[in-house]
């Protein structure tokens, strides 16, 4: 999941060398956190988060077969 939102995210921005995802994982959860530069944060983000909105149904769909519940953090 981490590659995946890695991928999505370095091709937004206009600075994909300032794209770092972290994850960490508990008992029944994924979380994946995105931190991205300043000036990028609202090509992540988009107009009424539909961005966000995307790359979370995206890493959800992708992690559907797996038993954990995957949540996207963008910082």
């Amino acid at each position: 999941m981490k590659e995946l939102v890695e991928i999505i995210a370095k091709s937004l921005v206009d600075e994909p060398d300032q794209v770092v995802v972290t994850e960490t994982t508990d008992e029944n959860t994924i979380t994946i956190g995105l931190n991205v530069a300043a000036d990028d944060m609202g090509k992540v983000i988009g107009k009424s988060g539909r961005i966000a909105k995307a790359i979370r149904t995206v890493v959800k769909a992708a992690a559907s077969k797996g038993d954990k519940k995957v949540i996207v953090d963008i910082k």
